[in-house]
């Protein structure tokens, strides 16, 4: 069981007022707070290892390149990848799947092709590849999602028959649902495709195992996770990253330039180019031991308690409607919801005068608010320095919000 006092007390930004009012951040699906651990190491790195990576035999840059390497390895292990050449940092979970995009889909997706997603996905595992379908006059297939705001499985699996690549997230940001990716990358391999996950949401939250998980590529973003923001995750299976063609060129992704042509480095640089984020990169390293120290097992019973009591406490408020499975063992830790006809917005502005921070609007997930038939929700999340306390908050004021628009 957590200690939450003691874990809040890491989180200095939970000291501050919003408004005369004792924060309640509920916004850490867009991203979470970082603990004094992580700023402590971002700072340490500038004040001590301050310099660029991988092109000095000075000694601050060989400190700063262990640092930087050392990272890369407690990732491998934190997902159970199988070599550290996996493991190519990015910008965040966009520029992954960008990467992905145009360093696979672009050079093996042919005219006539079949490209899967889902309604569930957030934008930016749905848009490349609308993108690429268009570009290679491939078939851009979206499998529908259930009442309840999980994947459609079935028009899953049977969309995905002569698919080449299949891309879904292992978590919904709206409504948390949780496919299931272990049997979809099967089917997606059956098939002779590839599976593509997006771990953004489900990263921070579950033990992630990929070879256990089936996928051939996993993203993620620190800043979900504790870590800074600027440094994501993009796994991908070693023969399949062999085989990409790269998305930016030059700096370190070079070996070698003549006036004729050019040779890329090996992995995992030749996916690395130009000066990367060495210091966010370090509180990431950070990050992932402050979580690795309290466990998922842990993290997770924690989280679908808070998730069990948000949706009991907002099933009790007249015309609100929550969205996703209502059992909170299938779903992330967040709860999306409507208030009636008063517009997520002005749900929001009203919770920031309490003091509460939650997220409105389409979350970058138009088509699943679509197929949901609305155009916008609010959104609270919760992460491990979350309290029921903060819930009860958290439904006292929707109270308030539906009188002040009666």
């Amino acid at each position: 069981m957590l200690d939450i006092e003691k874990i809040r007390k890491d989180f200095p930004i939970l000291e501050r007022e919003v408004n005369g009012k004792k924060l309640i951040y509920l916004d850490s699906a867009a991203t979470s707070q970082r603990p004094a651990q992580v700023i402590d190491a971002v700072d340490d790195f500038y004040r001590n290892r301050n310099a660029n990576v991988a092109r000095g035999l000075h000694r601050l840059s060989e400190d700063a390149t262990l640092s930087y390497e050392g990272v890369r390895d407690k990732i491998r292990s934190f997902i159970n990848a199988e070599d550290c050449s996996e493991i190519i940092f990015t910008k965040n979970s966009t520029e992954a799947i960008n990467i992905i995009m145009r360093g696979f889909g672009e050079k093996f997706i042919k005219k006539g092709d079949r490209i899967v997603t889902s309604e569930l996905e957030h934008h930016s595992n749905f848009v490349p590849w609308q993108v690429l379908a268009k570009k290679k006059k491939a078939v851009f297939e979206v499998a529908r999602i259930t009442a309840d705001g999980s994947i459609d499985e079935h028009d899953l699996e049977k969309k995905i028959t002569g698919a080449r690549i299949v891309a879904v997230s292992a978590a919904s940001n709206v409504t948390g649902a949780i496919p299931n990716v272990r049997k979809i990358s099967k089917i997606a391999h059956d098939n002779g495709a590839v599976c593509v996950v997006d771990g953004a949401q489900y990263v921070p939250s579950f033990p992630t195992d990929v070879r256990r998980m089936g996928c051939d590529f996993l993203v993620f973003s620190g800043h979900k996770m504790l870590a800074p923001f600027g440094v994501g995750v993009l796994y991908g299976r070693a023969e399949l990253l062999e085989s990409m063609d790269p998305f930016l060129y030059g700096s370190e992704m070079i070996r070698k330039v003549t006036l004729k042509a050019s040779q890329w480095s090996d992995l995992p640089s030749r996916f690395e180019s130009g000066t990367p984020d060495v210091g966010s990169v370090a509180g990431f390293g950070a990050a992932i031991d402050y979580i690795s120290k309290i466990g998922f097992e842990d993290i997770r019973s924690h989280e679908e308690g808070l998730t069990r009591y948000a949706l009991e406490a907002l099933g009790r408020i007249d015309g609100l409607r929550v969205l996703g499975p209502t059992d909170p063992r299938k779903r992330a830790s967040l709860v999306s919801f409507t208030l009636g006809d008063i517009h997520p917005h002005d749900v929001a502005a009203l919770l920031d005068e309490d003091g509460i921070a939650v997220r409105s609007g389409h979350h970058c997930a138009m088509p699943l608010h679509d197929a949901l038939g609305i155009s916008a929700s609010t959104r609270a999340s919760f992460y491990i320095y979350n309290t029921k306390a903060e819930i009860d908050s958290l439904e006292a004021s929707l109270g308030r919000a539906i009188k002040v628009f009666k």
